[in-house]
């Protein structure tokens, strides 16, 4: 007996049908994708999950060799759903009656920047989008144009000093600091499971992070130190490179988050080791006058000798109390310095509008760079 000849307009009905159950189940998706960006709002945590994305891409190329499927055909196919479904999150955010806060940071999931961002913003009402950065320029530039609302930058470590770059990046963008948050930070050594401390020889960091481990460095000299963008992004290089004789200096959320093993807690010279951060935005916010309110300024200084000390006299003298005192050199003027100051004092006190006045003339101009409310220490 002949077997029919399949039907070509009865096959390519079957697909028909077919496409529309696929587009009806992406369109299930990107419901479920509606609910992840609210919970990311709430947890303030990025839209974007690059573990999660190539974890799920390594099980749906499993799924495809099981199906007798292209692999990297399918990968290429769910990459665009990806890509999809961050533009759908991020369509549903905008979406929001209470529009949340665009936040920037430096590094990836897991920096210390992150970690602060996400416990200075998870509670917010309307919640806040998370957005790392490669570097402190390119996420204080993202405010300056639009991009984000704010970002928030480590300013100063207690055991490390200054992080210059962030001084000079508020001396150069038209920015403005509207709050501060001083984040205990406690270094942890990543590695390998199984491996051990004696058998390193080079662990990656940031350059502060390495600076406020110098003592535990110093001990173990057979570990050459490797600068890196982040410390979150230096657990992610060691876990990529696989090798059982690197290291990283980083968060332990940054060891569950890229996978890796905390070989020892507290690696830190310090054990009080605290970094301050400041929010930066483009347009000034409004402090409670009975606020406890710290002011930052820039005051450049005519070059002649004993020019800062009449500005210093004048503080005392209001008993204006000052936090920092950072010299800086001008950018395109060798040997010529500004000065960052944090008072303890409200922009609008008559203590501190006194003495602006004072000190305003020829010899001295004064950039303020905001009023925000202070934080203990």
């Amino acid at each position: 007996m002949a077997i029919p000849e399949p039907n070509l307009l009865t096959l390519r009905e079957q697909i028909d049908a077919l496409d529309q159950a696929i587009i009806g189940l992406l369109a299930q998706r990107m419901k479920v994708v509606e609910h992840v960006a609210l919970a990311k709002l709430d947890s303030a945590s990025p839209l974007r999950d690059q573990t999660r994305e190539d974890l799920v891409l390594q099980r749906l190329r499993g799924h495809a060799v099981a199906q007798a499927l292209d692999p990297m055909a399918i990968e290429r196919i769910y990459r665009a759903v990806m890509d999809m479904s961050v533009a759908h999150q991020e369509s549903t955010i905008r979406a929001l009656p209470d529009v949340p806060m665009r936040v920037v940071y430096q590094g990836v999931e897991g920096a210390y920047s992150h970690l602060a961002a996400s416990r200075r913003y998870a509670a917010r009402r309307g919640g806040a989008q998370l957005t790392g950065h490669g570097s402190f320029r390119e996420a204080a530039s993202a405010v300056v144009r639009g991009a984000a609302d704010v970002a928030l930058l480590p300013i100063e470590n207690s055991t490390a000093g200054s992080i210059n770059e962030t001084y000079d990046l508020l001396g150069e963008l038209p920015l403005v600091i509207t709050g501060e948050s001083i984040s205990k930070i406690e270094h942890c050594l990543l590695g390998f499971e199984g491996a051990t401390i004696d058998e390193l020889r080079v662990v990656y960091s940031h350059p502060q992070a390495l600076a406020q481990c110098q003592a535990f460095l110093a001990q173990h000299p057979h570990i050459r130190a490797e600068p890196m963008f982040d410390t979150a992004g230096a657990a992610q290089h060691v876990r990529s490179l696989g090798d059982r004789t690197s290291a990283a200096i980083a968060s332990e959320a940054a060891a569950a988050r890229w996978g890796l093993q905390i070989l020892q807690h507290a690696i830190q010279t310090e054990a009080g080791n605290a970094t301050r951060f400041v929010e930066v935005s483009r347009n000034a916010v409004a402090v409670p006058l009975d606020a406890s309110a710290k002011t930052s300024l820039i005051i450049e200084l005519t070059d002649k000798p004993g020019a800062l000390g009449p500005v210093l006299i004048a503080f005392a003298r209001r008993g204006i109390s000052l936090t920092k005192l950072e010299s800086r050199p001008v950018p395109a003027r060798p040997w010529h310095y500004r000065f960052y100051l944090d008072a303890l004092v409200h922009a609008h006190a008559e203590a501190w509008t006194s003495l602006c006045a004072e000190l305003t003339s020829d010899d001295v101009t004064i950039k303020l760079l905001g009023c925000y409310v202070a934080q203990p220490g």
